[in-house]
Parts: C-alpha cells; structure tokens; sequence
C-alpha cells in the first residue's frame, strides 16, 4: 500500500477544436451543393463555409453575429 496521492492529468494531445470545424465546414459544403441550385438556403449554406474558412466561428448566441454570417 502507498501513501503516494493520485497525480494530476492533462491531455497530452491537441484539442479537438479543429476537427470540430472541419466536420461543420464539409457538413455546410455538402449541403450547398445538394440543396436547389440559386436557392436562398444554398447561398446560406456558402456564407457560413466562406466564414469557417476565414477562421471565424459559428459557435454563438449573438443575433448580430448570426446576420453577420448569413450576409443578412
């Protein structure tokens, strides 16, 4: 038996922060080629790619960054 306390852990790894938007990015991308050609939902789907490609993020609450995204 040891009296020696439990250690303290870290992820040793990169986060998944990355991945997440490259999953959301190529989910948005898809979409925008399936959806109508010329249709408002596609050219929604463009905007938020064109943001995540640019470094934004999506990931908010905000409403005016939300039309900021979407190019309303």
């Amino acid at each position: 038996m040891s009296n020696q306390r439990a250690g303290k852990t870290y992820k040793a790894g990169a986060s998944d922060g990355g991945l997440g938007d490259m999953k959301l990015r190529n989910f948005f991308r898809k979409a925008a080629t399936i959806v109508e050609a010329d249709t408002d939902a596609q050219f929604y789907f463009e905007q938020i790619v064109d943001h995540i490609n640019q470094g934004g993020n999506i990931m908010t609450d905000d409403p005016v960054a939300i039309r900021r995204i979407l190019g309303l």
